[in-house]
């Protein structure tokens, strides 16, 4: 009973560490897109459009995942079936 109270408790210490990186990497990712904006402002040049590379990002990932599948907004034109051949006869036996 121990054992599975520990496994649990690992488990949980697990998940919750999992989390808190996801956290702190996105609130890292923020910092830093907020110091390239400021940037860029600075030097007069407009801000970086983030969203867009993101999103261009993830359409990268899920490329990588699944080779040939389209992501586009427009719908690709459906494949004419093909008709079945007709059915062939059987060879009556000699």
């Amino acid at each position: 009973m121990a054992n599975k109270n520990r496994q649990q408790t690992i488990g949980k210490r697990n998940r919750e560490r999992a989390v808190e990186e996801k956290r702190r990497l996105k609130r890292e990712r923020k910092e830093a897109e907020r110091a390239e904006r400021a940037a860029a402002i600075e030097a007069g040049l407009p801000p970086p459009d983030l969203a867009a590379e993101r999103a261009a990002a993830r359409e990268a990932e899920l490329e990588a995942r699944f080779p040939g599948s389209t992501t586009s907004e427009e719908p690709q034109p459906a494949q004419p079936a093909e008709p079945e051949p007709a059915a062939q006869p059987a060879e009556p036996p000699a």
